[in-house]
């Protein structure tokens, strides 16, 4: 399973430890990653997801799951976020359309 954020796209970073005789050895800085199930006003229904904690944050700020991803670019997102983009401006669109 990558190690990948699916809503910000937040993956792995490569540095260095080093030691205090300033030897260098290769690391990965892992972000922290929580599965979580967020629930979709305008869809109606639960979506589960693994995003970074800082990305939960984000969308808690945003005022849930559906005003995270309409704010957000669509060439930002990964695939599966950009998926349940277009289905929330779908359905979006379509209640509009029938009020």
């Amino acid at each position: 399973m990558a190690r990948r954020c699916e809503l910000t796209g937040k993956d792995a970073q490569s540095g260095n430890n080093v030691s205090h005789a300033h030897n260098k050895t290769r690391r990965r800085f892992l972000p922290n990653l929580c599965n979580v199930t967020l629930r979709s006003e305008i869809l109606n229904r639960p979506i589960r997801l693994r995003i970074s904690a800082h990305a939960l944050r984000t969308v808690e700020h945003r005022g849930g799951l559906d005003g995270f991803l309409l704010k957000a670019r669509a060439r930002d997102l990964p695939p599966k976020a950009r998926r349940l983009k277009r289905d929330i401006e779908k359905k979006q669109a379509a209640a509009k359309a029938s009020a």
